[in-house]
């Protein structure tokens, strides 16, 4: 996706991913929107919405520690294994057909597009819980999944989109103990896998 594709708020979430916008580097409006060449009425929205999903907190980037990210993760397996089991009851073939349509990639996507697939993958299964709660509570994690999403993907984890369609095959099955242990399983080491390049 070019630059000029993207939303204001995506531009500002990737330049803080990416280091472009500095930890010890106070974020204002102004700032933000000599940065952007925008006005401060859009930048004042984005930054909002970066703070619901935790990238700046109080006017800084916001940078979790190792601790942090694994207390992220606590809730992001509670949250998915619990899609999961409930996935296993509600989803129907075209569900199911669907879901595994995201644990196809190809050589030639790029990296921001497996990433969206993954995404897509895990949204579909969190569609299973029917609760916007839940939903929405997953939603405010988002910054810290695209991260992770992001590490994983760029550093070319093993097994990543075979263990998806692992999962996929035990719901079919509607086996729910094994797809949740094998969600807990690959959420884990996503986590770890990550956690040894972000720590570096």
């Amino acid at each position: 996706m070019a630059n000029e594709d993207l939303t204001l708020y995506q531009r500002i979430r990737n330049d803080i991913i990416n280091g472009n916008l500095l930890q010890n580097e106070k974020i204002t409006e102004s700032k933000l929107a000599q940065k952007y060449n925008v006005s401060r009425t859009p930048i004042r929205e984005a930054i909002k919405q970066l703070e619901l999903e935790y990238f700046i907190k109080d006017s800084y980037v916001y940078v979790p520690t190792v601790e942090e990210y694994r207390n992220i993760f606590e809730m992001r397996i509670l949250i998915e294994t619990h899609a999961i089991q409930k996935a296993c009851i509600v989803f129907t073939q075209e569900d199911i057909d669907e879901l595994r349509s995201y644990t196809h990639v190809e050589e030639k996507q790029t990296d921001e597009e497996i990433i969206q697939i993954n995404d897509q993958f895990h949204q579909k299964i969190m569609s299973a819980t029917k609760n916007s709660f839940i939903i929405d509570t997953y939603s405010k994690l988002k910054s810290h999944i695209y991260l992770f999403s992001k590490t994983v993907i760029n550093k070319k984890r093993p097994g990543l989109i075979e263990e998806h369609q692992v999962i996929v095959d035990m719901l079919e099955k509607r086996d729910a103990d094994q797809a949740i242990q094998l969600m807990k399983d690959h959420l884990l080491k996503d986590l770890e896998f990550s956690l040894y390049y972000l720590k570096s």
